[in-house]
């Protein structure tokens, strides 16, 4: 249904073109007749009119069909959030690799850094050691000790 919806809002599109390049250029601007002036090819007030009233309608069908095909792009999608995805599941047989034991992504940064909640619930152990060790303070530089007046 969705194939069928572009294809004809492809041909309102080519259609409201041609028929938009097919309008007299009523001054104001250069149009593609290189001025102003009468072009000659379909000159006459009837011809205006209905030129007028066919792009009414195309544009008309142009909206309508754009309104169709972002109803149908919706439709099928439902809402999710970013962080479903972020631990990727193991495939049946297969063990996870190590750090990606489950759990949310808060729950992976909190074992990174060795705050270890409660083993998840997903049957795996919970690491005993955090994968990267936590970063250490550069030795701070010996200062002179002064002495202290009792």
């Amino acid at each position: 249904m969705q194939t069928i919806l572009i294809i004809v809002h492809l041909i309102i599109v080519l259609a409201l073109i041609c028929v938009v390049l097919l309008q007299r250029s009523e001054g104001g601007g250069m149009g593609l007749s290189g001025g102003g002036g009468v072009s000659g090819f379909m000159t006459g007030r009837g011809q205006a009119s209905v030129l007028t009233r066919a792009t009414a309608i195309l544009a008309a069908l142009f909206f309508v069909t754009s309104l169709g095909l972002t109803i149908m792009a919706g439709w099928s999608r439902a809402p999710r959030s970013i962080l479903d995805g972020a631990a990727p599941a193991a495939p049946a047989g297969q063990q996870a690799p190590a750090g990606t034991s489950g759990g949310n992504v808060l729950e992976q940064l909190q074992r990174l850094q060795g705050d270890q909640p409660a083993a998840p619930a997903t049957g795996l152990p919970a690491p005993t050691s955090p994968a990267f060790p936590a970063p250490t303070a550069p030795a701070a530089p010996a200062a002179p000790q002064v002495p202290q007046s009792q």
